[in-house]
């Protein structure tokens, strides 16, 4: 049922709020339920979904679930505080002490553990937001760019610009693609986790098209010169972004 508490941010706009949780049913519950208590929420299911729409707009508040396929709510929690102050909490089917020391060492603002009341999630919630005054128009004024091998990708603008300076296109599936590469540098990435992540995008989801994929992202990336490659294949798992990337 819906609460009547309202955030000291929701006095003027409403907090914005990202849900990264890859059960579909719970990430669609969760925002839901924060949208029917004043907050505007969105969902994100794993690391490339959350980049995205960090990118694409300023965020008050991450629910970031650390059992995510692919880059783990740990990683993903260290990788934001780099250069971001946006509020964490931790989402985790666990309830072990490790998980909430670990989140918080790396600058998570609080942790909440599975299962939970829509109480205890909606004061978790404000009490985080009532910590300090919301950095969103710090947010706002920074520009959200990777950087690799002299390649700047800006996940604002979805814009891929060379090492020469000119601006690359790049597909919807393609785009995807190489942000789960830039998120996960020098670690494979099977061929089970590409092709989820390729679902949404390409109608034929197989090996096949999965490699296609690839190997176009690959000649962009390559400028069509031989050699020096930035994706390489690891036979018979899947592929590995080689770069040192830079936020």
């Amino acid at each position: 049922m819906r609460e009547n508490t309202v955030s000291p941010l929701q006095e003027t706009q409403p907090a914005r709020i990202l849900v990264v949780e890859d059960d579909p049913g719970l990430r669609i519950l969760l925002v839901r339920t924060l949208r029917e208590n004043g907050f505007d929420a969105i969902g994100a299911s794993a690391a490339p979904e959350m980049w995205q729409a960090v990118g694409a707009a300023p965020v008050d508040l991450i629910l970031l679930d650390i059992m995510l396929p692919g880059t783990s709510g740990l990683d993903l929690c260290r990788m934001l505080r780099r250069d971001s102050e946006v509020r964490i909490i931790m989402v985790s089917a666990r309830g072990e002490e490790t998980d909430r020391v670990v989140g918080l060492e790396l600058g998570a603002d609080d942790y909440i553990a599975k299962p939970f009341g829509t109480k205890e999630l909606l004061a978790r919630v404000r009490a985080v937001l009532r910590r300090g005054p919301s950095d969103r128009t710090d947010q706002a004024s920074r520009q959200e760019t990777v950087q690799f091998a002299g390649w700047s990708l800006d996940l604002r603008r979805r814009e891929l610009v060379s090492p020469a300076g000119a601006e690359v296109d790049l597909s919807g599936a393609e785009y995807d693609l190489l942000v789960s590469f830039v998120a996960n540098p020098q670690r494979v990435i099977g061929r089970e986790r590409l092709l989820e992540l390729s679902r949404t995008r390409l109608g034929d989801v197989s090996d096949r098209s999965v490699d296609v994929l690839v190997s176009r992202l690959r000649r962009k990336l390559s400028g069509g010169q031989r050699g020096g490659s930035l994706i390489r294949t690891i036979r018979g798992v899947g592929y590995m972004f080689t770069a040192d990337v830079q936020r």
